[in-house]
């Protein structure tokens, strides 16, 4: 079965986030959360208008013309982004990586109900299905055994994993609302269009909170330039596939093949770490492979 073009351009940006999170571990022991994070849109940011420029030149387009729809999804998806990040890691403070992971992987659920509630994406029975059958995979992946009962405990943590869950969500819907709310446009001039406004946008917001709130962070984002070079490079390129099948298919299914990310994950623990991969392990990414090729069959 041949892969879609969206398909493609999902797996090339978990590919790439991979890589970005990798290049972005090491600042943020120097940088902190939030200036490591700023990292990813200040450094971005040139990127993406380069890329959009390239994309011009290559298909002889205009700029597309912002409507006041387009900057309205764009501005909600970006600013869901930033408090998604920041619920997810004060999540992580006090729950873990796995339990963490495992209520943020709902998402894709999320977005399928909310995309096709604001957006009118296409959503089947199957389709669900499909999705639901990822998601049990990254939750095999994810949690260890008798992890089920420390989620269950204290629903303060809960009910903020699943928040972080639904603004990632939110932040998808918005970037997809975004791009098809442009009124020109090949998808590759419309996706980077809105791109490089988001990431105005989030590169803006949190620009200014870190020069009121933790100028030191501010200020170690620049001194660490170079890495930050890489790290801006990847996120960026990133950001450019996923927007890229953002504007080619519905959020859930770019969501649900985001999940992908974790297999690339363990795989350079593997073999860059030299980290075990445990039967368990291997389990949730056969369950969770199978998901995302029973969507690639059933998705219209």
């Amino acid at each position: 079965m041949a892969l879609p073009l969206w398909a493609w351009a999902g797996l090339a940006a978990a590919l790439a986030q991979t890589g970005r999170n990798a290049a972005q571990s090491g600042l943020t022991a120097r940088l902190g959360t939030l200036g490591a994070t700023n990292v990813r849109f200040l450094f971005g940011l040139p990127f993406a208008a380069l890329f959009l420029w390239l994309a011009l030149m290559w298909s002889g387009e205009p700029l597309p013309a912002l409507t006041l729809r387009t900057i309205g999804f764009t501005a909600m998806g970006s600013l869901a982004q930033i408090a998604a990040t920041a619920l997810m890691l004060q999540v992580m403070r006090t729950q873990g990586f796995g339990i963490t992971t495992a209520w943020l992987k709902v998402e894709p659920v999320l977005v399928a109900l909310v995309g096709w509630a604001m957006l009118g994406d296409p959503l089947t029975a199957p389709m669900l299905g499909a999705i639901g059958v990822a998601v049990v995979g990254v939750l095999i992946l994810t949690l260890k055994p008798g992890a089920g009962r420390a989620m269950l405990t204290g629903l303060g943590p809960a009910t903020m994993g699943l928040l972080a869950g639904l603004a990632f969500g939110m932040a998808a819907i918005g970037f997809r609302g975004g791009i098809t709310a442009l009124p020109e446009g090949g998808f590759l001039v419309r996706s980077l269009t809105t791109l490089v406004l988001s990431l105005a946008i989030q590169t803006g917001v949190l620009g200014l909170w870190l020069a009121l709130r933790d100028r030191p962070a501010l200020a170690g984002s620049l001194r660490e330039w170079l890495p930050s070079l890489a790290a801006g490079f990847l996120g960026a390129l990133a950001s450019a596939f996923w927007f890229i099948a953002f504007s080619l298919t519905s959020a859930a299914n770019v969501r649900t093949l985001a999940l992908a990310e974790v297999v690339f994950a363990l795989a350079v623990a593997r073999f860059a770490f030299r980290q075990r991969v445990t039967p368990r392990q291997m389990a949730g990414i056969g369950v969770l492979l199978l998901g995302v090729a029973l969507l690639m069959r059933v998705s219209p």
